[in-house]
């Protein structure tokens, strides 16, 4: 008897911590959670973290907090979730942002997929390039053949280094041959009043936050970023068809937490934030503003990140970008 009462005692031992974090994640949350946006208010990034973290506090009945972080390419506000308890109560909204980063910025104070751990994708949607009406081009072909002819004076906006309007510029006058100068800004919202101002003459942007602008004449819009034309704008060639071959870019969001966070908990958010892109109301707002559903589980999504650095790698380098 008292052989078995030490193997009960040893078995307990070792469930332990399982029967720990089994209870965790059935309570979880027990308490209000926080989303970090390491962007500036009113991007897209911003957006959808209101409206994810809306639609969860509804599921969960508990609040879920959405904190702008930005500052120094996302890396400022990730650096705060990377250093933050893994327990699911701190989370990181992110974007290809990330992805670029790791090879654009090695020697930043976290590393993505060391440091978190894939919690769920949420959407993409298409960029949509844009000049200032000012602009002597009215359609892509001209407006390349305006940047040769201007090389080096003409310029364009972004929400900063290895944000998704960045990169999508780099590998724009990487493929089509051209030498536009960047001019990075604090946040997407400093980048759209710049080219709508004429302090920069072209930028991209996501489609979902520039489309009214487009539609009011603010800007022209000179083609959309994917593989296929936007449902959005579908009057717009893609950039591919307008005049760089095999052109794609898009800005696609997802949710991290800490390495470290119970597995239960990730699988638990997941689980909720696939049912948020479910609902008919959500589908129909996406649809609305050119966003796609992406749903994906956590090992899911962990490849899609490796896929994504590895594609931006290759373009860090042939443009040179490293720092």
């Amino acid at each position: 008897m008292k052989f078995f009462t030490g193997m009960a005692a040893v078995a307990f031992v070792a469930l332990a911590p399982v029967m720990a974090t089994s209870a965790a994640a059935q309570e979880y949350p027990s308490r209000p959670v926080k989303i970090i946006v390491p962007f500036g208010a009113g991007g897209p990034a911003d957006v959808f973290a209101r409206q994810i973290g809306q639609h969860l506090s509804e599921s969960f009945k508990q609040s879920f907090v959405v904190e702008n972080r930005p500052g120094a390419g996302s890396i400022i506000g990730t650096d705060a979730v990377a250093k933050s308890p893994p327990d699911g109560y701190t989370l990181l909204l992110m974007s290809n942002t990330h992805t670029t980063n790791e090879s654009l910025t090695p020697n930043k104070p976290f590393q993505l997929m060391r440091d978190f751990v894939p919690v769920a994708a949420i959407n993409y949607s298409d960029l949509v390039m844009v000049v200032h009406p000012a602009v002597a081009a009215k359609d892509l072909k001209e407006f390349i053949a305006l940047a040769k002819k201007d090389a080096g004076k003409m310029n364009y906006g972004s929400s900063g280094l290895a944000t998704p309007y960045h990169m999508a510029g780099e590998l724009f006058k990487t493929m089509s041959g051209t030498d536009i100068v960047h001019i990075p800004h604090k946040a997407s919202g400093e980048m759209r009043s710049a080219v709508i101002g004429g302090h920069v003459q072209m930028a991209f942007d996501a489609i979902t936050t520039m489309t009214e602008n487009v539609k009011a004449g603010q800007v022209r819009a000179l083609a959309t970023s994917a593989a296929k034309r936007s449902s959005v704008l579908p009057d717009v060639p893609t950039v591919a068809e307008a005049g760089v071959p095999g052109y794609d870019a898009t800005i696609w969001l997802g949710l991290m937490a800490p390495t470290g966070t119970p597995k239960a908990v990730v699988d638990k958010l997941n689980a909720e934030v696939a049912k948020v892109m479910a609902k008919a109301d959500v589908k129909a707002a996406w649809d609305k503003q050119g966003a796609v559903a992406m749903t994906m589980t956590p090992a899911e999504f962990d490849a899609y990140l490796r896929k994504d650095i590895d594609k931006w790698a290759a373009v860090v380098k042939a443009a040179n970008l490293a720092k």
